[in-house]
Formats: C-alpha cells, sequence, structure tokens
C-alpha cells in the first residue's frame, strides 16, 4: 500500500489511500464538470477549458469515473454568483432533476469555481440533492460534516476574492502611471474632435509580437472646429439649448450621428444638450491626457437576498480622483485658459442651486414612466406645478431640433386628468357581470401541473438535436484550425440554447406550484368587494404600484386632447384592448 507524504495535514492523508477495486456489474460512477474562464482577450478558454477539465479527469480515474456533462462558464467574472452565471445556474437547476444524467460534480480549480463566500451558499444544495463535489486540492469528495474541509475551501474562496482585488489595484496603479508620466491613450473611443493616429509597435514585446499598436489622438479636420466652435459660443454668452440648436439648423452631424458605432442607441437627427455639456466638460481638448473619470461601482443586485451578489454601474468620479498627464500629448484644441473659463461658469451656476447633500423632495409620481408623447414617442417628463403633478414634452429644447420636427414647443398634461378616468376603466374590469371574463384572463397562463406539451416536447427535442449537431461542427472547426475564441463564443451561444431547450423537458414538479385555482381567484375578487372604492382611496405609493404591475402604457395624443391607455393582463390574449380617455385643457 503506497504510503502518503508525512508533511501532508492528516485530513489529507486520507485521501492518498489506493483507490477501491470496481465492483463487479457496479455502474461506473458518472460525473458532470464545472469549469469557468474569465475573459476571452486574456486566455484562451479552449486551452483553460483542457487543463482545467485534465485535472477533473485525473483526479476521478483512479475511482473509475467518467465526465458525462459538461458545464464550463466563458467571459464570466468569479465575482458573480452560480445563480447568475448562465452554466453554472444551468447546473443548479439539473441538480434538482430526478432524471439526471450525472451523479456527482467535479470542479477542476476550486479557486475559478467559488469566490469569497460562495462555496458557503452552494454547498447546501449539492448536500441536499445528495450530490457529491469533488475538489482536486482536496483529493476526493468533500465532507460535509469535516471541518477542515468546509475551512480549506472557505480559504479557497478568500484566495480568489484576494486575487482579484490584487489584480485591480495592479491594473488601476499601472494605468494610472502610464497616464501621468506617458500620457498613454489607454483605448476606448477616441472623444468627438480627435481620431486615432498610430504611433508604431505596442510597448509591451508580447503585444508586439501579436501584432498590437500603440495608438494616439489627433485633430479630426471634420470635427475639430466644431468643438471650437462651441467653446467660443459658450464664452459669448450662448446658452446649451442655442448652442444645440444652431449647430442642427447648420446640419452639422452630432456625435452619434458623425459615428453611429459610439452610441447606436441615442437619436441622431439633432445635437443633445447633453453632447454640448459633455464636450464642454472634457479636459482632454486642452491637449493632456486625461483618465479614471469614471470608476466601476459595484452595489447590491437584491438588499433582500445577499447571495445574488453585485452589480457594476458607471459612475462619476469627482475631479480631484481624476488621473491628468503631466504634460502636453496631443495637439489641444483649445487654450487652458478658455477650459478654465468654461468650468468657472458652470461652477457659478452651480451655486445657485440646493446646497451641497440637500436632496429634492421625491414626488409621487403615479404615471412615471408610462405616460408618451403620441408626438415623438419618448417617455414625458415628471413636473411638479402648484401642487399638481403635471407630465411634459420639450423635444425640441432638449435634442435641439429647431424647426424640423412639427413639434409643439412645451406639451403638457395634468396627472389627475388621467388617473381618475383610468381608475374607473380598472374598477370597470372588476364589476359583477364582468368577474367571470376578468377571472378567464388571469387564469389562462396558470401552468398546468405536471403536464408538458407534445407539440413543444417535439421542437425541443429537435432544438437539441440541432445544438448537438453545431457543437459537433464548431469542434471540428476548431480542431481544423479555426480562431479559438470565435469558435468559443459560438459554443457558449450554442450549449445556452441546449440548455433552455432541455428545461422544456422536465415536467413542473406538483410540490412546488404555487397557481392557485380559478374559483380561489374569483373568491379573492368578491372578498375585496366594492373595488371602485378601493382603487380610488389607495394611497399613492400603493395606486402607482398597481399601476406598474399591470404594465400600463398611456399615449398622450395632443392634437386630440386624449389618451390611450393599454393593459395587458395577458399578454398572449390578442382581443386584449386599450380603453381611450378625454383629457381636459389647452397644450
Amino acid at each position: 500500500m503506497p504510503q502518503s507524504d508525512p508533511s501532508s495535514p492528516p485530513w489529507l492523508r486520507q485521501w492518498h489511500a489506493p483507490p477501491a477495486t470496481t465492483v463487479p456489474g457496479r455502474r461506473a460512477p458518472r460525473f458532470a464538470f464545472y469549469g469557468r474562464v474569465s475573459t476571452e482577450d486574456q486566455q484562451d478558454p479552449e486551452a483553460s477549458r483542457l487543463w482545467q477539465r485534465g485535472r477533473a479527469e485525473a483526479l476521478i480515474a483512479a475511482r473509475g469515473g467518467e465526465i458525462v456533462a459538461e458545464y464550463f462558464d466563458v467571459g464570466e467574472s468569479r465575482a458573480l454568483p452560480w445563480k447568475r452565471r448562465p452554466r453554472a445556474s444551468a447546473l443548479l437547476a439539473h441538480l434538482a432533476d430526478r432524471d439526471r444524467e450525472f451523479d456527482a460534480l467535479v470542479i477542476g480549480e476550486p479557486q475559478r469555481a467559488f469566490y469569497g463566500n460562495q462555496f458557503g451558499d452552494t454547498f447546501p444544495l449539492f448536500v441536499h440533492y445528495n450530490v457529491p463535489l469533488w475538489v482536486p486540492e482536496v483529493g476526493g469528495a468533500i465532507d460535509g460534516d469535516n471541518e477542515a474541509h468546509d475551512l480549506i475551501m472557505s480559504v479557497f474562496g478568500g484566495m480568489s476574492k484576494g486575487e482579484r482585488n490584487r489584480i485591480k489595484v495592479r491594473v488601476h496603479a499601472a494605468m494610472s502611471s502610464q497616464t501621468l508620466m506617458e500620457g498613454r491613450f489607454l483605448g476606448g473611443r477616441p472623444p468627438y474632435g480627435y481620431r486615432l493616429r498610430d504611433l508604431g509597435p505596442h510597448p509591451n514585446p508580447g503585444k508586439a509580437a501579436e501584432g498590437r499598436r500603440l495608438h494616439g489622438l489627433e485633430p479630426d479636420p471634420d470635427t475639430a472646429p466644431v468643438v471650437v466652435r462651441i467653446f467660443n459660443e459658450f464664452l459669448c454668452g450662448y446658452g446649451i439649448y442655442a448652442i444645440a440648436e444652431g449647430l442642427t439648423r447648420d446640419s452639422i452631424p452630432s456625435p452619434s450621428a458623425h459615428d453611429p458605432r459610439r452610441n447606436p442607441h441615442r437619436d441622431t437627427r439633432a445635437w443633445a444638450k447633453s453632447a454640448v455639456r459633455a464636450i464642454l466638460d472634457n479636459p482632454r481638448y486642452t491637449g493632456r491626457q486625461v483618465w479614471n473619470r469614471q470608476k466601476k461601482h459595484e452595489s447590491l443586485l437584491d438588499i433582500t437576498d445577499v447571495s445574488l451578489g453585485y452589480t457594476t454601474k458607471m459612475r462619476w468620479n469627482t475631479q480631484d480622483k481624476w488621473i491628468v498627464s503631466k504634460g502636453i500629448v496631443h495637439t489641444p484644441l483649445i487654450e487652458d485658459e478658455m477650459f478654465a473659463r468654461v468650468q468657472d461658469i458652470f461652477r457659478g451656476k452651480a451655486r445657485t442651486g440646493p446646497a451641497h447633500g440637500v436632496q429634492r423632495t421625491r414626488r409621487p409620481y403615479l404615471l412615471r414612466g408610462a405616460l408618451i408623447c403620441g408626438v415623438c414617442e419618448r417617455k414625458m417628463q415628471g413636473h411638479w406645478s402648484h401642487e399638481q403633478a403635471y407630465y411634459r414634452c420639450r423635444f425640441p429644447n432638449e435634442y435641439g431640433l429647431a424647426n424640423r420636427v412639427q413639434h409643439p414647443r412645451n406639451l403638457y398634461v395634468r396627472e389627475a386628468w388621467v388617473t381618475r378616468p383610468l381608475d374607473d376603466w380598472l374598477a370597470k374590469v372588476f364589476l359583477p357581470h364582468r368577474i367571470d371574463k376578468t377571472v378567464d384572463l388571469m387564469t389562462a397562463t396558470a401552468p398546468d401541473a405536471g403536464r408538458l406539451d407534445v407539440t413543444e416536447c417535439a421542437q425541443a427535442r429537435a432544438e437539441i438535436a440541432q445544438c448537438d449537431a453545431k457543437l459537433a461542427t464548431h469542434r471540428s472547426a476548431l480542431e481544423a484550425g479555426a480562431d479559438p475564441g470565435l469558435i468559443t463564443r459560438w459554443v457558449a451561444e450554442t450549449q445556452a440554447v441546449r440548455a433552455q431547450a432541455e428545461t422544456k423537458l422536465r415536467p413542473p414538479r406538483s410540490g412546488t406550484d404555487t397557481g392557485i385555482s380559478r374559483e380561489q381567484v374569483a373568491d379573492l375578487i368578491r372578498a375585496a368587494g366594492d373595488l371602485t372604492q378601493v382603487i380610488h382611496q389607495a394611497a399613492p405609493a400603493d395606486k402607482a404600484e398597481i399601476y406598474q404591475k399591470l404594465g400600463l402604457r398611456i399615449r398622450y395624443v395632443p392634437a386630440q386632447q386624449k389618451v390611450l391607455v393599454e393593459a395587458h393582463l395577458n399578454q398572449h390574449i390578442p382581443d386584449t384592448r386599450g380603453a381611450p380617455v378625454g383629457v381636459r385643457g389647452g397644450t
């Protein structure tokens, strides 16, 4: 019998015993493999998958096991919990399937699979469904009752979190130094008024060997004069709205129209005041490189369920955190003095607003985000006047369209003109003689527990077969020398479609059915009594939530002084219609 390393701890030494002899006639253990690679540009996903799977296969080979299912996340951060990783989420869903094709799970490297306290949030599911979790660093399956196993997995989670934090610190320090000392262009889109120019091979030998080039900024002959014009007009007393309308009137393409790839979701018909303001605030027009104007801020996705992890949003940094190059590194479009005068004007206007840290009262707009202008199809903005809630559309001023669009200068509609007839219409839906039809609408989409549609099953099986054929084609293309990054993206997309098709073949479990019967819905409605009075007397916050849950879409048509209200109680019912409601007052 081979002996274990005397220097290894006792909890690890026990796994060095020789494998047990396979009992004749007993099925070999079937394993699912899970792995993860973070980014496609820094790591080769296929190479990472192969070495992680190789470690997993070496671990289970001594026990006669084989991998029958694979779950590999590509391009997903380790900070994301398992529920928010596509393949890991599919794996967790398959744990509850009694007909799953695997008996245990093996991972190639715990630091790639678990981050922080993710092991403690995930392992109880494996224990509940009696699915052993095998880890190479432990030498076999994790024992849930062994404190040493729990401790070592917690250590790996902490190491994973520490490694990610160290990478963030090193990258931030390196980019800060490159901006401050060298004034290097660190990538991204060039600001409006500039274009990229080639500065030769990349200074990093490894990246230079891959053909990467170093880039800098140079004035764009088409847009640089526009930037100078904006600064000059602002210092001459023109407001941001006037500058935007003047540029539109002179048929000068806006930044999104000049380069549609910059912001494909933006309106390209005219200049927006936000675009003018962004140009006036950008210090790179003085010839200096600036970095760290924005930062990634992580906040809890759901404060009631911290296990869902964090979501990342970009936020603006204060000016004292900007990293500005010491010298001029590209051709300036404006002088430092001109830029400073513009910023002084902005700071002077800011002093007239509310004091720092004082927040305005949040007004209870009941139709927030639901009222649409019938002329420009944009959401109308809330406006509080004379203790009344209004909604307005200022499309010409906002986007500087001048007279190119037939749109009134201002559109106003009072909230009270809409909510009263809207409440009456909603109450009519629950009148006694309409309760049966309403109940039918509410229960039409209730799932039939325990039953599967034959047509959907056939379509799902066909999708799975197509996905399997595509995966085989992708593997052949990879072996033939195709681009691994491109093939990996195709494989990830195909696997996601296959996982979605597999979920259609799993029948709903009666023990988890939370639906209520048609009779229960009718009893609840009748028990509520006079719903007209309930809706009319509801508190503003409750009424706003009712509107939101109904998915209201309200379109204001100023020419007819009417609004069209749509509430899709059941999006699968084709005859669900809205109700026209008249409003008072002029535009």
